[in-house]
Order: C-alpha cells, then structure tokens, then sequence
C-alpha cells in the first residue's frame, strides 16, 4: 500500500458502505458500463484523498458536488484536490447532484464522453479456448 493511503483506503472503504442517493444512481449506471468494458471504481484513493468514482485505465476522476461544494471554503478545498490529482496524471470531472437528478443519461454520457471506446464487449468475448 501506497504511504500516502495508508489513511484513505480504509476511508474510502467506509464510504462505500454509505453512499448518498446520487453516488448509489451513478454507481449503478457505471456498473452497466463495467460491463461493456469500462473498469469504474467508486470511492477509489488518489493519495490521500478519495474520488467519488474513478476509471483507472483512463486516469480519470468522477466528482459529485451536492450542496457542500458551493462554500467559498468547500470551493477552494476542491481546488486543491484537483490540482493534486492533476499533479499525479489523473482528469478531473465535477457533476452535481442537481444536474445528475436532472437527467441521470447525460451525466453518464459526459463522462463517457472523456474516455475512449472500452477495449471489447465483456457479453460478446469469445469463450475461451
């Protein structure tokens, strides 16, 4: 383990266990995807902090922003933890709840617009040999 998660990934762990409503929606639209190919994870460490949701492959970071988020304070707090992902490689990108609860498809879209084709359809792979 990474030092610099020793703290964040029993965290990030206790955080999966109690998602808001909005984190359990996506969630459930990116486990879809897993499907397809894609390789989502949810409350996935980044140092020491913890992305709401992360595609690994890709080095891209999901964010979910409810009310907290709109404080000059929770503004700059968030700054910080992008510039700090950004440092490491990693995309960041932020949807709020409010545009997640008002059309749940082209929240997922955008995302999936920020990552290439998965590498093959995990339903039609060939069985193997």
């Amino acid at each position: 383990m990474r030092d610099e998660e020793n703290r964040s990934r029993p965290f990030a762990k206790k955080l999966r266990a109690k998602m808001p409503k909005a984190e359990v929606l996506l969630w459930m639209r990116f486990k879809e995807a897993n499907k397809r190919g894609y390789n989502f994870r949810r409350q996935h460490p980044i140092g020491p902090y913890i992305a709401d949701f992360a595609c690994a492959l890709a080095k891209l970071a999901i964010e979910l922003d409810g009310a907290t988020h709109s404080s000059d304070s929770e503004i700059r707090r968030d700054a910080k933890r992008d510039a700090y992902m950004k440092t490491r490689g990693w995309r960041v990108l932020r949807i709020t709840n409010a545009d997640l609860y008002a059309d749940l498809d082209m929240a997922v879209e955008y995302v999936l617009s920020h990552l290439p084709p998965p590498a093959r359809d995990v339903r039609r792979a060939p069985p193997p040999p």
